[in-house]
């Protein structure tokens, strides 16, 4: 178990943005078809959270899922939260992986674009940093979620600094490089006033943290296992709202000069 500490200051000069879990989410009109078959229909609610549940599960794996099986390890936990048999979960989640793969995140999280509008109208310099596949930049522009200006195609949504695509730069979370390939692209030198928002303590909060960055969990079903040491918000209003200066609804976020130990994580 490995422990960091940071210090976390309220000044922000930058906010980096997870994509997966963040901003999008598995399709639910993809994964509802086996679901019926098994007499079960979540509603949309309830998808977004089974995806905070298969991250929970996720962090509190022993080691990380190896090489080309996080998908299918996901979806196993996702279909338990689902209230999926076990006895019937890591088969179909086997089933399920195989069928979707490279094809899910295209739900756009509930209250995700003015949450994002919110903190694009704050002024400061923003990027996405995903562990992805190679599609992130092309699917997120797609979805009409966020863009980084590259003279070609429609531009829509939220305009931001640089999406990095793990896939694409041979780095992924929790390595602190690729928050570097980041913070060079937006011209803003790595420290305790970036603000990395993502939904995984393994991935983004101890990446953040090995970084020198300041880590925010986007947790908004309070399921963060090892809460303490670091900043949870329930929704990306919530943190723009924060910024402006608005108290911060539901647990405690950091003081400017607190000296806080991180949570526990296995990265």
């Amino acid at each position: 178990m490995i422990t960091y500490s940071a210090d976390v200051n309220s000044r922000v000069s930058a906010i980096l943005l997870d994509a997966g879990g963040v901003m999008v989410f598995p399709q639910p009109e993809l994964l509802r078809p086996p679901l019926q078959a098994l007499g079960m229909s979540p509603d949309v609610a309830a998808f977004e959270r089974a995806h905070y549940q298969a991250m929970v599960v996720q962090d509190l794996a022993a080691t990380p899922p190896a090489a080309g099986t996080w998908w299918r390890d996901y979806l196993a936990g996702y279909f338990t939260a689902c209230d999926v048999p076990e006895a019937r979960c890591r088969e179909l989640a086997a089933e399920v992986a195989e069928a979707t793969m490279g094809q899910a995140w295209t739900h756009v999280g509930t209250g995700v674009m003015p949450g994002l509008r919110a903190l694009a109208a704050l002024g400061l310099p923003m990027g996405v940093v995903s562990n992805s596949d190679g599609s992130v930049q092309a699917e997120l522009r797609r979805l009409g979620v966020c863009y980084a200006p590259d003279g070609t195609g429609t531009q829509t949504g939220v305009e931001v600094g640089v999406v990095v695509d793990s896939a694409v730069v041979g780095v992924a979370k929790p390595d602190p490089a690729i928050f570097g390939i980041a913070l060079d692209a937006l011209g803003v030198p790595a420290s305790g006033t970036v603000l990395h928002v993502g939904d995984s303590l393994r991935y983004d909060v101890a990446g953040a943290l090995a970084a020198g960055l300041q880590p925010v969990h986007l947790d908004p079903y309070g399921l963060c296992p090892a809460p303490d040491g670091h900043r949870h918000i329930r929704t990306l209003a919530e943190l723009a709202g924060d910024l402006n200066g608005r108290a911060l609804s539901g647990r405690r976020s950091p003081r400017a000069g607190d000296r806080l130990r991180a949570c526990p994580t296995t990265a």
